[in-house]
C-alpha cells in the first residue's frame, strides 16, 4: 500500500494524525506528514484517508 499527501492542498486540520497517529505526524507548520518507518498497511490509513475534511490523502495498493 502507498500513501500519498496533497501537500498544496492539506490545510493542517490534523485529522489524520488524531485517527493514524502511528503513520502520521504534523510538520513544524501544521501540514500532515508521513512518520519516519510508518507501517503502510496500518489499518487506520484509510479511515485517516476518509477523515481528511480536503481529501489531501490518496491511499493506493500495490
Amino acid at each position: 500500500m502507498s500513501i500519498h499527501i496533497d501537500h498544496a492542498r492539506c490545510v493542517g486540520a490534523g485529522q489524520c494524525t488524531l485517527t493514524a497517529p502511528r503513520v502520521f505526524t504534523q510538520d513544524d507548520d501544521g501540514y500532515s506528514a508521513l512518520l519516519p518507518g510508518h507501517d503502510p498497511g496500518d489499518p487506520m490509513v484509510r479511515e485517516a484517508a476518509r477523515a481528511c475534511p480536503v481529501r489531501a490523502i490518496t491511499v493506493r495498493e500495490t
